[in-house]
């Protein structure tokens, strides 16, 4: 009952500290908080708490904030809870309409960081070897046209490139019939002998293999890992709970994509649905201030999104919001 207890009061102090960002006392939460004990019960719980590293007391006379350990503890012990019933719609109407993939992305990295009011990061889908649903061609002047191909998982990617020489309009629109005949439907090696023979073809406009090119890379997924941010300016907000010095070395790691990506992939690893690395936990001097929460999505999970604030965060709701977009993405990617 006891460890219960304490349990109680550290989810407490970091409730606390969390809405108000000041140290928490044993009278505030006996008089704020439905413990059920006096402050004298508190105050003995939370000598425990200190003891084992949970809590600490920032100066003399003040109440007690959650160390790292503590959030730890406070995170491992929440319930999953579920996203509220209005943000599940606002997810919902606010990502259904979306064109493509693109916009799939760009609306979930935004939506995410209103929800958390955090920075939000989404890693682009990593949709591979996806059959191809039609190729565009379109004129840009007389030397140059653009390659967009549309894939069957709403993909689209486009490409420029350089004609070579003039191409009259029948040449060019012939070429159009042709690539998408060699290419509607297919995917990987199949796509790969049917573009190649398309292209090799006597008296082929001598810009088709560029274009089977771009069609074939565009059909793999690329090997390019982005990334995309929203809400940086958070990090800067009243009360955010990070000083202005440590807001400079947190945007230097988050444009160091390479670093950022190995961590979200380090903790997708982990079997849960969703991760939280805490303070030094992040192994990243920049980020030790911060806490990232992260969940992956997609075919075969192989694609992250995460929020990453303060470690003074609501870790239950942004938890909460971080799983269900997640879970929103995989739908509309696996779909």
């Amino acid at each position: 009952m006891s460890e219960e207890r304490r349990q109680a009061v550290l989810r407490a102090i970091v409730e606390g500290y969390v809405e108000t960002h000041e140290p928490v006392g044993s009278k505030a939460l006996a008089e704020t908080r439905s413990l059920g004990v006096s402050s004298a019960t508190i105050r003995n719980d939370m000598a425990v708490l200190e003891e084992q590293g949970l809590i600490a007391q920032p100066h003399t006379s003040a109440g007690r904030i959650p160390t790292d350990k503590g959030y730890r503890s406070f995170v491992d012990h929440i319930a999953a809870l579920a996203i509220p019933d209005a943000h599940k719609r606002a997810i919902g109407t606010f990502l259904s309409d979306a064109m493509d993939v693109n916009d799939v992305v760009e609306r979930s990295v935004r939506l995410l960081s209103q929800l958390t009011r955090q920075v939000a990061v989404v890693q682009y889908p990593s949709l591979r070897q996806s059959a191809v649903r039609r190729v565009e061609l379109v004129r840009l002047g007389s030397e140059h046209a653009l390659v967009v191909v549309v894939s069957e998982d709403a993909r689209v990617d486009q490409q420029t490139l350089p004609l070579g020489e003039p191409t009259s309009d029948e040449a060019f629109e012939r070429a159009i019939t042709e690539v998408n005949a060699a290419s509607v439907g297919l995917r990987g090696a199949e796509l790969e002998r049917s573009l190649a023979e398309w292209a090799g073809r006597p008296g082929q406009v001598p810009w088709a293999g560029a274009v089977a090119a771009t069609v074939l890379t565009s059909s793999r997924g690329g090997t390019v890992e982005r990334v995309v941010f929203a809400g940086t300016s958070n990090l800067a907000r009243a009360g955010a709970g990070l000083e202005t010095d440590s807001i400079g070395p947190v945007l230097d790691a988050l444009e160091e994509q390479v670093v950022l990506l190995r961590l979200l992939h380090e903790m997708t690893t982990s079997g849960d649905d969703v991760s939280v690395r805490i303070g030094a936990e992040t192994h990243h001097e920049a980020l030790s201030r911060t806490s990232i929460v992260a969940a992956a999505y997609g075919r075969d999970a192989s694609s992250l999104v995460g929020a990453l604030g303060p470690t003074r965060m609501d870790y239950p709701g942004t938890m909460a919001a971080v799983r269900a977009v997640a879970r929103y993405l995989s739908k509309v990617v696996e779909h």
